[in-house]
Order: C-alpha cells, then sequence, then structure tokens
C-alpha cells in the first residue's frame, strides 16, 4: 500500500503543477485583457472627458472596452455584416483569418517549445523560418511536379532548410558550449541579409518585376483551400494541428522525448545516466529548426504564394510568446497560436470599427508575456495559493 502512495504521489503532483500552470497561464490572458480595457478607455478622448464624473466615466469606460473588444471578435471569429453581403460562408472569414495567422504561428511556436523541453531557448525560429520558407518557395516555383507529388516536396525542403539552419546552433552548442541564445539571435540576421541577397539574383527575380519577389509558386505546390475561393484558410492548419499531436506523441511517448525531457530538467543527471546530451542537443535543434522550417512553408505555400524579403514578419518571435503562453507544451500552443492569431486578424477589424489604437493588441500581447513571466504577480492579484512555476522555470521548459 504505502509503495503504491510513493509511486502515484509524483504523477499526483505533476497533475497539480500542470493544473495550476494552466491556470496560471488562463489568468494571466485575463489580466492582460482587463489592462487592455482600461488603456482602451483611456485612449478614447470622449471617456477620458467624463473624468470628473467618476460614475459616468466608469460607466462609458466600460461600455467603450466592451465595444472594442466586440469588434475585436467580430474580426477574429464571426461578422454578420459579412453574412448579410456574402452569406453565411463569408461571415466566417474573420475566422479563417484568425487560422491563416495561427497556422505558421503554431509550428514556429512548436520550434520554441521543444527547444524549452530539452533546456534551450531558441531564438532562431525567425531565421529557421526563412530558410524553409526559401527552401519551399525555391521547389515550389523551380520544379515541375505532378500534384500532391509537388507539395509534399515543397513542405519538405521547407523542414530540411529549417532543419539546417536549426542544427548550427545546436552543433554548435554541443561542440563549443556556445550559447544557443547568442548563436541563434546572430543567425535570425545572417538569415535576413541571405535572404535579401538571394532575391537580387536573377533565378529569384520575377520576370517584368525589379523588386525582390520570386515567381509565383505552381498551383500544384500550393496547400489546397478548405472553403472555396472566398476564404484563404487553407490546409496548412490541418498539417500545423497534426504536427502538433506529433509533437506531444514525441515527448510523451518515445525514448527520444523522454531523454529530451530528462536533459532539459537536469543535464548533468542526464549525462550520469547515459544519455549523451551533445546529441539531444544537436537532435532538438534540428528537429526544432525543422518544425520552423515547416512554419516557413506554410507561410509561402499557403498563404503568400511568392516569396518576398518579409515573407517572415514578425512570425518567428512572436512565437516566443506563443510558446511561453503554451508552457512548453504542444496542446497549450496550439490554443496561444489561436489566440495570438486571433488578435493578430481582429485587430484591423477592431481599429478600423472603433478608432481603437492598433497598437493596443500589441500591448495586450506584451502584458500577456509580462504575467506569465511573473507567475507570483498574477497569484497575488487573484489571492492564489504559492506554488506553481517561476520565471526561472519557463527558461528550463517547465520539466518535472
Amino acid at each position: 500500500m504505502s509503495t503504491d502512495v510513493k509511486v502515484e504521489a509524483p504523477v499526483i503532483s505533476r497533475r497539480r503543477n500542470s493544473a495550476r500552470d494552466i491556470l496560471v497561464s488562463g489568468l494571466s490572458v485575463l489580466l492582460a485583457v482587463i489592462v487592455g480595457g482600461l488603456l482602451i478607455a483611456f485612449s478614447d478622448p470622449e471617456v477620458t472627458s467624463k473624468l470628473s464624473q467618476p460614475l459616468v466615466f466608469a460607466k462609458d469606460a466600460l461600455a467603450s472596452a466592451a465595444k472594442a473588444y466586440y469588434a475585436l471578435f467580430q474580426g477574429s471569429i464571426f461578422d454578420s455584416s459579412m453574412m448579410q453581403a456574402g452569406g453565411l460562408i463569408k461571415g466566417f472569414n474573420p475566422l479563417s483569418e484568425t487560422l491563416v495567422s495561427a497556422t505558421p504561428l503554431l509550428c514556429a511556436g512548436l520550434a520554441v517549445a521543444l527547444a524549452f523541453r530539452a533546456g534551450l531557448f531558441n531564438i532562431g525560429a525567425q531565421g529557421q523560418l526563412i530558410f524553409g520558407a526559401l527552401a519551399a518557395a525555391s521547389v515550389g516555383f523551380m520544379w515541375q511536379l505532378p500534384i500532391g507529388i509537388h507539395l509534399a516536396a515543397a513542405v519538405v525542403a521547407g523542414v530540411i532548410g529549417g532543419a539546417f539552419y536549426g542544427g548550427i546552433a545546436g552543433f554548435l552548442k554541443a561542440r563549443t558550449g556556445a550559447h544557443e541564445v547568442i548563436v541563434t539571435i546572430m543567425l535570425n540576421y545572417v538569415a535576413l541579409n541571405f535572404l535579401g541577397w538571394v532575391l537580387s539574383t536573377r533565378p529569384y527575380l520575377r520576370t517584368g518585376r525589379n523588386d525582390p519577389i520570386t515567381p509565383p509558386i505552381h498551383d500544384s505546390a500550393a496547400f489546397p483551400l478548405l472553403a472555396g475561393s472566398s476564404l484563404r484558410v487553407n490546409s496548412g492548419i490541418l498539417l500545423a494541428l497534426a504536427t502538433a499531436a506529433l509533437v506531444g506523441w514525441l515527448l510523451n511517448r518515445t525514448t527520444l522525448g523522454f531523454k529530451f525531457r530528462a536533459v532539459g530538467a537536469n543535464a548533468a543527471a542526464a549525462r550520469a545516466a547515459g544519455i549523451s546530451v551533445s546529441r539531444t542537443y544537436i537532435t532538438v535543434m534540428l528537429i526544432s529548426g525543422g518544425l520552423a522550417g515547416m512554419a516557413g512553408a506554410t507561410q509561402v505555400l499557403g498563404t503568400e504564394r511568392s516569396l518576398t524579403g518579409g515573407v517572415a514578419g514578425t512570425i518567428g518571435f512572436d512565437a516566443i510568446t506563443v510558446a511561453l503562453l503554451g508552457r512548453g507544451s504542444p496542446i497549450g500552443t496550439v490554443m496561444a497560436a489561436l489566440l495570438f492569431g486571433g488578435l493578430k486578424a481582429g485587430g484591423l477589424a477592431m481599429q478600423a470599427k472603433t478608432g481603437t489604437p492598433l497598437d493596443i493588441v500589441l500591448v495586450i500581447q506584451a502584458l500577456i508575456v509580462l504575467f506569465i513571466a511573473a507567475p507570483a504577480l498574477v497569484r497575488a492579484v487573484f489571492r492564489l495559493k504559492e506554488g506553481g512555476v517561476s520565471a526561472l522555470s519557463l527558461s528550463k521548459g517547465w520539466n518535472g
């Protein structure tokens, strides 16, 4: 009986920690939304003109924030006005845009989260994404292959391109001890400038154009649309979700995943147990780079349909926030990617319909990161019991 209790105790403890992590993440988002609502109210001149009347000010501030967040919902989930103009399917155009934005964010977020679990802080998803997009686009417009095979070849090329670039950081970490944060940050700049140079070469210049843009990829290499030509959502989101499930299986059901988690929890103990830490670092960065490369492939093959200097946008950097909010778990990363995809898609609608500055959305994202990194503050605000994760555990991958 006592043996069973000893065995079950760590499992119960892990489950409690997991539930606490989810609670803190949810409350962090809620707190960011509340603070964002205050900023929305104070950015409205009509509301601030009522400061001398506290009750009227409070009522108008609440109404202003509610109006802005309703516009955010309309811009990210469903807009009845679009339905009236183009039918029911058109009403879900905001949801389509949310999924389009979330697709590369999810793949790149998984790249950062997987490295977290092995104790590495992969800041290089941006550069790995660029190399993945470059490789996928090259196959997409240079090759002529049958439908299905062409798309698969382009995606695989993107994964290989990202894995190659991520593997550089893993190799340097394993063989020289170079810190992955510094290396990946520098590699981001290398990738960005390398892309700029490639787009200036003749094979990558579109005929009749002098600006840095490649020829469009062939239709056979593009992700099929899921809801017809009226919506941009494509099958890339299905690939991203399947990849998240695969990463979850890898981490929790395989020997390799156990090695990742063991090294992330305590590299010295893992080495003493016979695990090759150096090999683990290289392997995890190869896989992480491949995931970021897949993000680049979904972006260029599913949304952009051609390669430009701004194809990566800020996806690689936003992925860090997605992984933080997701607590390094695949399911958490999926939810965080959908949230940030919705914020990105709905922010423009919020600005257009209510005049709320788009920067408010960026502030909300930043506040989420702040509160995620300061769980003690969140617990204090909501008067939760002590426990849970710390900022230090975030950087180590939240293993345990």
